[in-house]
């Protein structure tokens, strides 16, 4: 018609972010406004702060990726899965549904352990069951003189890692083990013994996988989340092989689910450790537990 455009104007990104948010809300998603933003951000190819200006240009090509992304949103997949990473101790992280996302709790693992290294700069770093490769990488990173080893069971895993790994500044200092926890650590040579033993294990009670948040239940790896009849299997199979694992003056530093403190301190004390501490989180969870041989 005469007077019209021909071409169909673009919406605006406050547009589209309200009608995403309002959207995701109604599915239940708490997180709804940030994950819209984070999501629409991704597929323009702009950060937040560009795109909360109003400022980005919304053509259709971004916008059929952002709507692809909502219907994955919209089922319970994870931001961090859609997106393909996760940042975790100021790093950021590839991720995808072989390992576990980071979690800002774990951090605390990292804190404790570099308040060791700390005192012990050339410290030799086990990482068992490292899934993503967090723990071993935001070591490496900020203990520049620290070597690192770091396990895991699953094959897949161990690839993520290695390549989380291969972006940062300390990828020359970690060295990766096809591994289940401690397995195959004498096979080879410095590989024996160690300065400093961390791990975030499986922690959940088998029968309260189901309870999970759907995000995680139907979504993360249950390899990586289950810990046996009373989550805590994989703390009695650490207990009971780091000891011959661990140097004069060491640490082992264990993260722990909710409520399991007094339990894992028990396993180690029980297996011939000497629990020395219980770190909570910022959230005020128990959330590391500490032993020396």
């Amino acid at each position: 018609m005469p007077g019209r455009s021909a071409s169909r104007q673009t919406p605006k990104a406050s547009v589209v972010l309200e009608a995403a948010a309002a959207s995701l809300a109604a599915a239940g998603i708490e997180s709804a406004q940030l994950d819209a933003q984070l999501l629409l951000a991704a597929a323009a190819h702009v950060d937040r702060a560009a795109l909360l200006s109003g400022s980005v240009d919304l053509s259709p090509e971004p916008l059929a990726q952002f709507e692809a992304m909502m219907a994955r949103r919209a089922a319970r997949e994870p931001v961090a899965y859609i997106l393909g990473r996760r940042e975790f101790y100021s790093l950021e992280f590839e991720v995808d549904r072989e390992v576990l996302i980071p979690r800002p709790h774990t951090e605390t693992v990292v804190d404790v352990a570099l308040e060791f290294i700390a005192e012990h700069p050339h410290a030799r770093v086990l990482d068992l069951g490292t899934g993503s490769g967090a723990i071993a990488v935001a070591l490496a990173v900020n203990a520049p003189q620290v070597s690192v080893v770091a396990t895991d069971v699953w094959p897949p895993a161990l690839a993520l890692a290695r390549r989380n790994a291969a972006s940062t500044k300390g990828a020359e200092r970690i060295g990766f083990v096809a591994a289940d926890l401690f397995e195959r650590l004498d096979a080879g040579p410095n590989l024996g013994k160690f300065d400093l033993v961390v791990s975030n294990p499986p922690y959940i009670v088998d029968d309260q996988v189901v309870l999970l948040e759907q995000e995680v239940r139907d979504f993360e790896p249950l390899v990586a989340l289950r810990g046996g009849p009373d989550g805590l299997e994989f703390f009695r199979r650490i207990a009971a092989g780091v000891k011959s694992h661990l140097e004069r003056g060491s640490l082992l530093v264990l993260e722990v689910g909710a409520g399991q403190d007094s339990a894992v301190a028990a396993i180690l004390a029980a297996a011939g450790m000497h629990p020395v501490g219980v770190i909570k989180d910022l959230d005020g969870i128990a959330r590391v537990v500490t032993a020396r041989p």
